[in-house]
């Protein structure tokens, strides 16, 4: 993070990132306003996650004292209604439901894969909607050596789409929507809405 902003403005770059969640809303068919009269948590929110759309959010990341302590680009203080959690998704311990529970280009880089997604669940109550986003293998020969001989240190979990997908839906969510955001050789990007399914 510190190489990725060093040369960005503080002003301009929270202006831009500001403008990507409301574009990101937009394409995955959420509506910003609704959302701000729920509850929503962001698991995994690096120092400019969708939280600061939001007022009375939950943002959670095991990094967040490292960010306020190494970058101007994040403060606490620029998001007083908003509640900080610096602690891992599989360790967050949750108090309370909600509404939204985002977990944006965070998933792939736990270290317990079915702990960190059974904990999305836990944040969940009845008819809690759930916004993912993954980087899923495209090709099945090249997901086989990327799991024997580990090629991608920022994602030690190396699935397809219907691997993903299969996972979410034994935490019991139901997928309602998958949208193809970027596309690679080797993996595609996506973006999962799912519903709780209790």
């Amino acid at each position: 993070w510190r190489q990725y902003l060093k040369n960005k403005s503080v002003d301009d770059y929270f202006a831009w990132k500001k403008n990507y969640w409301q574009e990101f809303l937009v394409k995955i068919k959420l509506d910003e306003a609704t959302l701000k009269t729920q509850s929503n948590i962001d698991l995994g929110c690096g120092p400019a996650g969708i939280f600061m759309l939001f007022d009375q959010a939950t943002a959670v990341d095991p990094l967040l004292d490292s960010y306020e302590a190494d970058l101007a680009h994040f403060s606490k203080e620029k998001y007083p209604q908003n509640k900080f959690v610096t602690a891992s998704i599989e360790d967050f311990l949750p108090t309370e439901t909600y509404d939204t529970i985002f977990c944006i280009n965070a998933i792939n880089h736990v270290s317990d894969m079915q702990k960190g997604i059974a904990k999305l669940s836990e944040c969940a109550h009845d008819n809690s909607t759930l916004v993912i986003s993954i980087d899923a293998h495209n090709h099945t020969f090249l997901k086989k050596i990327f799991q024997l001989l580990p090629g991608d240190i920022l994602h030690p979990h190396q699935y397809n789409l219907a691997e993903y997908s299969q996972k979410i839906e034994a935490e019991g969510w139901k997928i309602t929507q998958t949208l193809e955001m970027d596309t690679a050789f080797i993996f595609n990007y996506y973006v999962l809405t799912a519903v709780r399914n209790v």
